[in-house]
């Protein structure tokens, strides 16, 4: 069961004005199985790995192998499947958790009963999760003790499963969904979509939250075949591209209800059968100790904590040198942060990368991972993955750019999204009609096919890497009785955080509102990372007569402020 590919996408029609230009991965294209479950392709190699650790909790310790992981995932699935949960086909799972081994477990039940798992931060405003459980169609919700305050109001649709506590109207993890499963043979492995006549690889299994380009937080339709192509891409075949064997040992720091994390860390990590260090909160110190005692070879990071590691005199204090690889992404980081942080892990290779949610979410690995290693330049995001196209555009003309000429990048394959569910407009002007995705980031190919972010088309604010959608602040701002009119930009501080959210905001007629007023307001709403940090009150927010914020206009206001 599955496919294979090695042929090369077919490019768009080129005319003689203006060629297409298509840039490839230094490395070959591999064959890709892309039609099986996700949860199959994952544990394609269990019998190898079965007797393997899998889940390593960094808190406790405790280990669950490679086999207990996948008859777990089973036995769940059983229970998704019959009352009270009663789940099938096209359902949608939220996993409103911290990294923790029922995240995966949820995660990979979900994938063989043919549910959708959307992925929340638990650390988000009830408002925020109640707005995404609606949008998604969510009927079960796994999720712990310090989140479940934050659920909408029960009217009887939604079941909410603790994986740390009992409460009335919520059923135990353990105690009440996974013991009303036997542990029979039998009954746990006729209980999975392996066997579903109906199931079809482009279903979706993955639904995050991303705004794009532009606008409100939308839902990014991954399916089983984006994702699994998205894993294959970095880490199958005979040269793969980050490198992870069986006998990694991979932190997972980073929180898998991101992206990043759910692929690059959890479904690379299962798919080479490595076992993954699982780390429930960030703790700088308590990172570098999991590091020396369980000897980690791999540490996906991400720019912040790549800086406090430099920072740290802790550092000297640990036995880091276990660690080969370190992937940065999210955000740009710097050659004076990287020889910092390289300075600290001399045996590492320390390599970015680049990816957008709806692209699968990885664009471009380094290939200093690569087992034939290439030069790591300062600042690149490496090169384009394998089995996929990019391609350079002006953005004014719409013409195809050639190397180190900046322009939108754009990707095409496999391992990009779907579309956003319900929302056809947002996907046909993210997706072109010759399956280009548009990433509204500007770059530039060098001579050396390394790929260089330097500029943004998107309105997104990028805060320590996570995405903040200024028409999501605007739309609650122009709630306050006392604000007439608001506009949300970034503003640029040290390179290793990003952005900040600065509102510009127009105040109603006799209003004494202030800027911490506006602060507060904003923040009882929202997750810590979408706050407003500074507020400009002005006369009117420049707008096009179609009633577009000119948001280049507010960019310059804040520039002629600094100067």
């Amino acid at each position: 069961m599955g496919s294979t590919e090695k042929q090369q996408p077919e490019s768009v029609a080129a005319t003689e004005a203006s060629p297409e230009i298509i840039f490839r991965s230094k490395l070959p294209d591999i064959a890709i199985t892309n039609t099986l479950p996700l949860h199959r392709y994952c544990f394609e190699r269990l019998p190898e790995v079965a007797a393997r650790p899998c889940l390593i909790d960094g808190a406790t310790g405790a280990v669950l192998t490679y086999a207990e992981v996948d008859r777990l995932s089973r036995r769940l699935a059983a229970a998704l499947r019959r009352a009270p949960l009663g789940l099938d086909r096209g359902a949608v799972v939220m996993n409103l958790l911290r990294n923790s081994a029922e995240f995966v477990l949820s995660f990979f039940a979900a994938s063989r009963v043919g549910a959708a798992v959307t992925t929340a931060n638990p650390m988000s405003t009830p408002h925020e999760i109640a707005k995404q459980i609606a949008a998604s169609g969510v009927k079960v919700v796994f999720t712990e003790s310090m989140a479940a305050d934050k659920l909408p109001a029960n009217d009887g649709s939604l079941t909410v499963v603790l994986i740390d506590a009992r409460r009335d109207g919520c059923l135990h993890f353990w105690d009440d969904v996974m013991a009303s499963v036997p542990d029979d043979d039998d009954v746990i492995a006729g209980d999975d979509q392996e066997t579903d006549p109906e199931f079809d690889p482009d279903d979706v299994v993955a639904l995050p939250y991303s705004s794009g380009t532009t606008g409100l937080p939308k839902g990014v339709m991954l399916t089983h075949r984006s994702l699994s192509t998205s894993v294959a891409q970095q880490v199958d075949g005979e040269n793969p591209n980050i490198g992870f064997t069986a006998d990694d040992v991979i932190l997972c720091s980073l929180p898998m209800f991101h992206i990043y994390s759910l692929n690059t860390i959890m479904m690379c990590g299962l798919r080479v059968g490595a076992a993954i260090i699982v780390m429930r909160r960030f703790d700088l110190s308590r990172m570098m100790e999991l590091v020396e005692r369980h000897r980690i070879t791999i540490a996906p990071l991400v720019p912040p904590i790549v800086v406090a590691v430099a920072k740290s005199d802790e550092a000297a204090a640990h036995d880091l040198s276990s660690v080969r690889m370190v992937l940065s992404g999210a955000a740009p980081m710097g050659k004076d942060i990287e020889d910092a942080f390289m300075a600290k892990l001399p045996g590492a290779v320390l390599g970015q990368g680049y990816g957008m949610t709806e692209a699968g979410p990885v664009l471009s690995m380094c290939l200093a991972f690569a087992k034939e290693p290439f030069e790591v330049k300062s600042g690149a995001c490496g090169t384009v993955v394998r089995n996929a196209e990019l391609k350079v555009l002006d953005p004014d003309t719409g013409k195809s750019l050639g190397r180190n000429q900046p322009g939108e990048i754009c990707i095409r394959g496999q391992q990009i999204m779907k579309g956003y569910l319900n929302n056809p407009e947002a996907t046909k002007n993210t997706i072109d009609a010759n399956g280009w995705l548009h990433t509204g980031d500007v770059g530039y190919v060098d001579d050396n096919d390394e790929i260089f972010i330097v500029d943004r088309l998107k309105e997104i604010i990028k805060y320590r890497g996570f995405q903040v959608a200024p028409a999501e602040l605007e739309a609650l701002l122009i709630t306050h009785p006392s604000i007439a009119d608001a506009a949300v930009v970034g503003k640029q501080i040290q390179p290793e955080i990003g952005e900040i959210p600065v509102a510009f905001v127009a105040k109603a007629e006799g209003s004494e509102l202030s800027e911490d007023d506006v602060k507060q307001f904003v923040a009882k709403e929202v997750i810590y990372y979408k706050k407003i940090r500074e507020v400009i009150f002005v006369d009117k927010i420049p707008k096009a007569p179609s009633g577009k914020i000119l948001r280049k206009e507010l960019r310059k206001q804040l520039q002629q402020q600094e100067a």
